[in-house]
């Protein structure tokens, strides 16, 4: 059997935590399936180099200006594809989508269009599509509520990941019994503590994000940077020793030098690995953190956190962690930044008793959302060995 994890890579620290998770929770009910991905360029999300330290074979597939260039392979001769472990799209039997935020008017109307196109293809195919926990809305283009459309019609599951993405898709689609909520399944995966870092010292974790600057109306984006520097003088003046995480990339590691220099000079940790990442988080007193999963992996150890967002899935994160509170508007006063701060640090232990209530919940329903997937993969599996067994007596 072969199965697909798509729109997960090694960029985005979140995206590398769903690969993880998705990737150990599929391997350990399928020790026999082959893993596929589709590579990129170098730079990009998902390199060849990174795929294949993980045991995926590469999936041939290229989108590029509406077109699907990937099945030029099928042309391939069948020996040069096994020499080099190509595997066609229509090879595939099933497809697990892990993105995190992807379909929404937010992101433009490609994605949702490619992903129309590919749904259609692969019920053509008879490949099973699972789209795993994610945000997913508001489509208010019109390309986009039919493509949204479309995807519904051809896939097996699909899990909006709050009550305002169900919202957001029922709204398009209506409710059906394919669609169902789960929280985000990264809950389940365990961080690993980095032996280079220095938990007596780095005590709250700050964690900026560049989508602050560019996914957000001008005044939030100007008040950003200044509202993070107010925080931080706030946790040095209170002894919370606080330091910064770069959770992706360079435009993150920008925001961060420049926190750093504006309060003088804490601590800058980047690490490379997601586990890691989420270790270092399961190690703090607190957060403050404007990236999504960076937020998860705090909440679902049990750490208090606050954060500023972009985008719905902040807000709904909270709410399921039943500490609303938590969410903090980048353009609020001084007074309430200190408040907001007071309720992390000063009455930690009643907030953490809050979340961890919530974090029980939230795991047992990621169990419960792993057991629907498996019932769709199980079939797929079952089909697949009696067409084995039928062979084997021809």
């Amino acid at each position: 059997m072969i199965i697909e994890i798509r729109k997960a890579g090694f960029v985005n620290k979140g995206a590398e935590l769903m690969l993880h998770a998705a990737l150990q929770k599929l391997k350990a009910r399928y020790p026999d399936a082959t893993f596929v991905m589709a590579p990129t360029p170098k730079k990009a999300e998902q390199p060849f180099r990174k795929l294949v330290q993980l045991g995926f074979y590469p999936k041939a597939w290229l989108w590029r200006y509406g077109i699907q260039w990937g099945t030029l392979a099928n042309f391939a001769p069948r020996p040069l594809r096994e020499m080099y472990g190509v595997i066609l799209d229509k090879e595939v039997d099933v497809v697990v989508d892990a993105a995190g935020f992807a379909y929404s008017d937010q992101w433009g109307e490609d994605p949702c269009t490619e992903l129309a196109q590919s749904t259609k293809r692969w019920k053509k195919n008879g490949t099973r599509v699972i789209l795993l926990p994610q945000a997913l809305g508001p489509f208010k283009s019109e390309k986009n509520q039919a493509a949204m459309k479309t995807v519904v019609e051809n896939v097996d599951l699909i899990f909006p990941r709050e009550r305002v993405s169900y919202e957001h898709l029922t709204g398009v689609v209506g409710e059906q019994a394919k669609i169902k909520q789960s929280p985000d399944f990264t809950n389940l995966i365990t961080g690993v503590l980095p032996p280079s870092f220095d938990a007596q010292q780095n005590r709250f974790c700050i964690v900026p994000n560049c989508r602050m600057l560019d996914k957000t109306d001008q005044k939030t984006r100007e008040a950003y940077l200044p509202f993070l520097i107010s925080c931080t003088r706030y946790l040095l003046e209170k002894g919370a020793k606080p330091f910064v995480l770069v959770h992706e990339g360079k435009d993150d590691q920008r925001l961060a030098d420049e926190l750093s220099a504006a309060v003088g000079g804490i601590p800058i940790v980047k690490e490379s690995g997601a586990l890691e990442i989420k270790g270092i988080l399961g190690a703090c007193s607190g957060t403050l953190g404007s990236r999504f999963h960076g937020l998860v992996s705090a909440l679902s150890q049990g750490v208090p956190a606050l954060a500023t967002g972009w985008s719905h899935k902040y807000q709904m994160l909270f709410e399921d962690y039943g500490f609303p509170e938590g969410l903090v508007q980048v353009t609020t006063d001084e007074a309430e930044i200190k408040r907001k701060i007071d309720l992390v640090t000063d009455d930690a232990a009643r907030i953490q008793a809050l979340i961890q209530t919530r974090t029980d919940q939230l795991k047992q329903q990621s169990e419960q959302m792993w057991q629907q997937v498996f019932a769709v993969i199980d079939q797929c599996e079952r089909a697949h060995q009696a067409q084995h067994h039928r062979v084997g007596a021809a």
